[in-house]
């Protein structure tokens, strides 16, 4: 999920078989991730409750979310560089304690504005945190014992899809000592306090002897074109579609083609660009990339108008909305074990490309219901488009990463599967910003109340065809990936992205 197999060499296994403090390092770490993880899905179950409450406008709830995801995303190859050169635990330390710091801030923000700066905040500190927890178990753990621990935390995900919107639900419902949803915010300082604390003392320090330089001008171009794009798309509905928006948007263009010139010439120059332009010549690896970009975006979509659909276009509070979603995760942790153990070793590519057309069906499936039963549906009659939904996620999201890194080079799998991460949170971000054209497009400004239910209800609809559409565009792009992907997960997270014969990492007391 992040940069970091991008840090590490295959042979790395400080602490020592017999260490029994790497395992209290692997439970800091494994808490950390869990705790980005919830964070993500906890933040969007609460957002009817932050509208009403902050009231904030609906381009600021798009912000509270896509801000996070675009730090997030712009932030994790510099993260996992970062930690390279200035020691992985150093990074994860100094990341943790921001993402605390941010998550305070967030709790006590005093107006929309300042949680969506201090969102922005979390998700840069995210950025040093989650890529470092990879990197700290390939250098704490010899490669036989990977295995185990690379399982349990496919269970640390799984938990975190199930438990974020539960417990994201829980606090909002409790409104506990009158603070509303600030409490899914606040909930991260004593985990956060205590992962910092005890991480001080467990974690050993580790980095790359001769890691790649910071490519900065490389991740000040991304980010650019990347606001450059995804700020119209946000504010653009709300200030009538300036001219300047469409300015803005047709620039990031000239500024990824700028990125694209810059990387070459930093490749020529000293061999440490922030993009390994020369993976895109594989045809598997840019057909990935274009999958889990537009992934992304559709995720990014789905699950923002979902939330908003329950919880002010149905009426439904934070709980039942929260309850509503189990059957969901359920399935996509259910499909995504399947797929890896069982269905991709016999049927390979095909399962990935079942996986769209199933989750298109369950998207037609929830148009349908919720067209037929309207502002009457129940929880229980979501249950079957959001199980098939679910199962349909679960057969892309385990076996993807491993189609697409199974023709790259394996110099160059660490690299690439960073990448892979990156775009997928830039799709996310991308998708959110969408939401303004495809969601609350289809909104008029001011609603009487009884027009609030079946405006939102037509507007979910709309979007899920965009997003049902966007799974046909998937499942045509899976076609460019190889039929039987290479199982060798594991060799690609034990690669690092310098160059072949490059020392192991350094381990320091």
């Amino acid at each position: 999920m992040t940069s970091t197999e991008s840090t590490l060499s295959s042979a790395a296994a400080g602490g020592g078989a017999g260490d029994r403090r790497r395992w209290f390092a692997l439970a800091i770490v494994m808490t950390a991730a869990f705790m980005d993880l919830v964070d993500v899905t906890i933040v969007n179950i609460a957002i009817p409750s932050i509208q009403r409450d902050a009231g904030a406008s609906f381009s600021q709830i798009q912000w509270i979310t896509a801000g996070y995801a675009l730090a997030f995303a712009a932030g994790l190859i510099t993260g996992g560089r970062l930690g390279d050169i200035h020691g992985r635990k150093r990074l994860f330390l100094i990341g943790i304690g921001g993402f605390t710091l941010a998550s305070a801030l967030c709790g006590f923000a005093a107006n929309p504005e300042m949680l969506v700066a201090s969102r922005i905040l979390q998700g840069a500190m995210a950025a040093l945190m989650v890529p470092q927890v990879l990197s700290i178990v390939h250098a704490t753990f010899p490669a036989h014992e990977r295995g185990k621990v690379f399982g349990l935390f496919g269970a640390i995900v799984g938990l975190g899809a199930v438990s974020g919107p539960l417990l994201g639900a829980l606090l909002t419902e409790w409104n506990l000592f009158g603070l509303e949803w600030r409490p899914i915010f606040l909930i991260n300082l004593p985990v956060g306090v205590g992962a910092f604390l005890l991480g001080r003392r467990f974690i050993t320090e580790s980095r790359a002897p001769r890691a790649l330089r910071l490519d900065l001008v490389g991740v000040a171009l991304v980010t650019l074109g990347l606001l450059m794009l995804l700020y119209p798309l946000t504010r653009g509905r709300e200030l009538g579609w300036p001219l300047w928006g469409y300015a803005s948007m047709t620039g990031a263009l000239v500024v990824f083609a700028v990125l694209v010139a810059y990387e070459r010439h930093k490749t020529r120059r000293d061999g440490s660009p922030l993009v390994e332009l020369s993976l895109f010549r594989v045809k598997s690896f840019a057909a990935g990339i274009a999958v889990q970009t537009v992934f992304g975006v559709s995720l990014g979509i789905f699950f923002l108008v979902w939330t908003l659909y329950m919880q002010v276009g149905l009426g439904w509070s934070a709980l039942r909305a929260g309850l509503t979603g189990v059957p969901f995760s359920l399935a996509v942790s259910t499909a995504a074990g399947m797929s890896v153990q069982k269905l991709v070793p016999r049927f390979g590519r095909k399962v990935l490309q079942a996986g769209a057309l199933v989750m298109a069906v369950g998207v037609l499936l929830y148009i349908w219901e919720s067209d037929r039963y309207g502002l009457a549906i129940a929880s229980w009659q979501m249950a079957l488009p959001l199980v098939v939904m679910g199962a349909g996620m679960g057969l892309i999201v385990a076996p993807l990463t491993d189609a697409v890194l199974s023709d790259v080079p394996q110099e160059h799998s660490g690299s690439a599967s960073g990448l892979i991460n990156t775009v997928q949170q830039m799709g996310n971000a991308l998708g959110l910003g969408l939401v303004s054209v495809v969601f609350f497009g289809r909104i008029a400004d001011r609603l009487a109340p009884a027009q609030t239910g079946p405006a939102f209800v037509h507007a979910f609809q709309y979007a899920l065809g965009w997003v049902a559409a966007v799974l046909g565009v998937i499942f045509l792009l899976m076609f460019a990936l190889p039929k039987r992907p290479a199982q060798h997960m594991e060799g690609a997270a034990d690669t690092a992205a310098e160059p072949a014969g490059e020392p192991e990492p350094v381990l320091v007391p």
